[in-house]
């Protein structure tokens, strides 16, 4: 993206934040279009940088080809045995387990084979974390590679997915903290996994949740937690991340950021309109910040499509300031005794590689894998490299035989060799 380009949007937001402060309606309805989809995109994880020619060329064929695809995708349709759990605001926090299968013995499917041999599993359950404006259902893949393998918990944060609105948000308007989302996780794993070992499993947000929950809860990471895994994530500095934008632009959309998104906010139901009036950018947008290869299944495009344009202007507004106070690199140190994997897309603009570069240096046992061709949603966009590398970290933990250990990108040893 150019550096006119940035400022051109920075422009079209400022002139938002203008029409928010004359209360014109009318201004609203011509700003929210852009603004909306290019700032709650932003926050999103997927900022501006798309040509507008989009817009125009082929709309009806787009969109034909998005019903299509929302029609005949499998992503994010695996479902497991429904629980509730409930934040200490009172926030309902929705969450699903998918159980062990028993012992299958000598009659081993070929998924449990490639992953871990013959023999079935310690008892350990998995828990995973998604981002921030996505759902539980963004491990879709890692879901159905460990279905019936092992013990799995998937949760959607507050505001996101199936669970309730945030209560002190709503009720208090007391703003969002990474710090209550840690506490989020462990009113979650009181309810799901009351007892047994633990296996924590975070991407972007959803990483950062569980560096809180280590902060305030560091008992419960040395007794219960044995392996961690950190994919696209940040211990701190995100303010510092400039989504690969020009130091003009950046500096631009960071002056008046928050103030554009308290006003869009406020005027939810008119961006989401405009949200929906520029679906064709939107996709666009997400598209150059989830995903770095051309070669992505458009099916799996439109799947991180809808989950982030499903959840409400108002919410990426109410969490966007949590990101830039996040500081957690202190509560690394609680993961030293354990193994643990850290996996970042190379060429990821929301949470760069250097971020996991940087928790890896604190964990020195740590696995540091960097996959090249990869952003942001690395798990969707290179799943066999994120499950074969949680496969290996199972094994580190000694949750599974020391013998089907996986190696390499995609490619696993001796017995777990896909047939």
């Amino acid at each position: 993206m150019s550096e006119s380009s940035a400022e051109a949007v920075a422009d079209v937001v400022a002139s938002a934040a203008a029409a928010s402060a004359a209360g014109a309606a009318g201004s609203w309805r011509r700003a929210t279009g852009i603004a909306g989809a290019a700032i709650g995109v932003l926050a999103a994880g997927a900022a501006a940088g798309v040509a507008v020619e989009r817009m125009t060329v082929g709309r009806g064929m787009r969109r034909k080809a998005r019903l299509a695809l929302d029609s005949a995708g499998p992503y994010g349709t695996l479902r497991g045995t429904p629980g509730k759990a409930y934040a200490d605001d009172g926030t309902e926090l929705y969450y699903e387990v998918d159980e062990a299968e028993p012992d299958p013995g000598p009659n081993v499917s070929p998924r449990r084979r490639r992953l871990f041999g013959r023999k079935a599993p310690a008892p350990v359950t998995v828990v995973f974390c998604h981002g921030y404006c996505l759902s539980q259902d963004s491990w879709h893949f890692q879901r159905a590679a460990l279905r019936g393998v092992v013990r799995t918990v998937h949760w959607d944060q507050r505001s996101h997915g199936r669970s309730g609105r945030g209560v002190a948000q709503t009720r208090d308007r007391v703003p969002v903290t990474i710090d209550q989302l840690g506490r989020d996780l462990k009113a979650v794993l009181d309810a799901a996994v009351p007892e047994g070992p633990i296996v924590l499993v975070g991407h972007s947000m959803g990483g950062m949740t569980m560096m809180a929950l280590a902060a305030q809860f560091p008992e419960l990471i040395e007794e219960r937690v044995v392996a961690t895994a950190l994919v696209g994530t940040s211990s701190g500095r995100l303010g510092e991340v400039n989504f690969g934008l020009p130091v003009a632009g950046v500096n631009a959309v960071r002056r008046i950021l928050p103030g554009v998104l308290k006003a869009l906010g406020q005027q939810a139901e008119l961006v989401e309109k405009g949200r929906r009036a520029t679906a064709d950018l939107f996709a666009g947008i997400i598209k150059r910040y989830s995903f770095a290869g051309r070669d992505v299944d458009p099916a799996v495009e439109r799947f991180a499509e809808r989950m982030i344009e499903s959840t409400p202007i108002d919410v990426v507004a109410e969490f966007y300031p949590a990101f830039t106070d996040h500081d957690k690199t202190e509560a690394l140190a609680c993961f030293r005794t354990m193994p643990v994997l850290v996996l970042a897309g190379v060429r990821d603009l929301v949470t760069p590689s250097e971020h996991s570069e940087a928790i890896a240096d604190l964990l020195p046992e740590a696995e540091l894998v960097l996959v090249p061709d990869a952003g942001h949603l690395v798990m969707l966009e290179h799943p066999e490299v994120v499950t074969d590398r949680l496969a290996d970290l199972l094994t580190r933990a000694g949750a599974v035989p020391a013998g089907a250990t996986v190696t390499g990108y995609g490619s696993t040893s001796s017995s777990a060799r896909p047939r």
